[in-house]
């Protein structure tokens, strides 16, 4: 196995892959819903923080699940029933989502638990693959597979406390989730991660999520044919289009794929932008409904833009050599953020002028984005053809 002892063979993403993140894609479309149950015109405090830590659930299953593939899936016929069980688990945890009142919390709890416990099982079959003259593998397995099932062991045990004091206690095995990530990196350098291919599964679940919005936005198409309803759905998919093209262009031309030690953090990054990219998705949704509050939905609109290209920006820290953004550059783009947020608070109640400046924002990005990668392409293309020139003859 090569990633035993830390070679760089070429790892595909592969089809049953796919199919495993629209699953979640299908989850994350019932955590959006949750953002619907709304009191005085707008959702409750509580019902976002409902939402976020569906979200942060969901995603932490899959990123557990993608490393997991990715250090050690073989695309085994071991490897297809282990995502397919846990497959069908989310199913369940999908429609323990839609229990607001908590009275799907034990049969939510249960699958979540389920996942986890699949997944431990997987990490110690590979025991059985491990060479002797790796210790550093076994380890490595010995080490997620114990974090996974104490994971397991507090959803269980948060069920009986739920019927014992009517309070909610899994969130605890969330909070331990990512803090012994935060601690693993030491024990996960052990058994380094293929970057070209956690990056391509990255950058996938980012675009199922972009094509939920592409969805979501279907609806500015319905009704009769107007100006009005020509604009507004030609702004809409205008601002999607923008955002892609520029997360395609950090992850395409900017972003070092193959750079090593390329594991936690920038999954971490991701998952603020795959939630920020909901967020605008939801506010999207909310600007055509009028009786969502008109204050409540701008800022909300504006807060979720915010938030997405300050993730966005924070994939810098990934880039090729050469193409890392000075502190000049956040600047910009930080007066960009306060500029955008003066003017759709001063157009707020136009809906037409403030979808304008989204798309004047959105763009106005993208445009700086791209023309610094030419200047940046240009400036090292001349370095590099002046190193290979022949020195003149004095």
């Amino acid at each position: 196995m090569w990633e035993l002892f830390g070679e760089k063979g070429e790892k595909k993403v592969e089809y049953i892959e796919l199919i495993y993140d629209l699953i979640f894609v299908y989850l994350l479309g019932h955590s959006n819903e949750l953002l619907f149950h709304m009191q005085g015109g707008f959702f409750t405090f509580r019902t976002y923080l409902t939402f976020l830590y569906s979200t942060l659930v969901i995603l932490q299953i899959w990123y557990f699940s993608t490393l997991y593939i990715n250090r050690y899936g073989s695309n085994s016929a071991a490897d297809y029933i282990g995502l397919f069980i846990n497959m069908y688990l989310l199913y369940y945890l999908a429609e323990g989502i839609r229990g607001t009142d908590m009275s799907m919390y034990p049969q939510y709890n249960a699958a979540w638990a389920l996942i986890l416990l699949n997944l431990a099982v997987q990490y110690f079959r590979q025991l059985r693959h491990v060479d002797a003259a790796a210790p550093w593998a076994a380890r490595h397995l010995k080490y997620r597979g114990r974090m996974l099932l104490i994971q397991a062991a507090i959803v269980l045990v948060s069920i009986p406390l739920f019927y014992a004091t009517g309070r909610a206690f899994s969130w605890v095995s969330l909070v331990f989730g990512f803090v012994m990530a935060v601690f693993a990196e030491r024990v996960d350098s052990l058994v380094p991660v293929n970057s070209e291919h956690l990056t391509e599964r990255v950058m996938l679940f980012v675009v199922f999520t972009f094509g939920e919005t592409i969805v979501s936005i279907g609806a500015y198409f319905a009704g009769a044919l107007t100006f009005s309803s020509v604009y507004l759905s030609l702004m809409a998919f205008l601002i999607v289009a923008g955002m892609f093209l520029t997360y395609g262009l950090l992850y395409d031309k900017v972003i070092d794929r193959e750079r090593e030690h390329l594991e936690m953090w920038y999954i971490m990054i991701h998952i603020g932008l795959i939630i920020a990219l909901i967020n605008i998705t939801v506010a999207l949704e909310f600007m055509r409904e009028p009786e969502v509050d008109l204050v409540a939905k701008n800022a909300f609109l504006v807060i979720s833009f915010l938030l997405f290209y300050l993730f966005l920006f924070l994939l810098g820290f990934y880039a090729r050599f050469g193409y890392r953004a000075g502190t000049k550059f956040f600047l910009v783009q930080v007066l960009m953020g306060l500029v955008f947020a003066a003017l759709m608070a001063a157009t707020y109640r136009n809906g037409y002028l403030s979808i304008a400046v989204t798309v004047i924002y959105v763009y106005s990005i993208l445009i700086m984005v791209v023309r610094r990668y030419r200047r940046v392409n240009a400036c090292l293309e001349e370095f590099f053809q002046g190193t290979e020139e022949e020195p003149k003859e004095s």
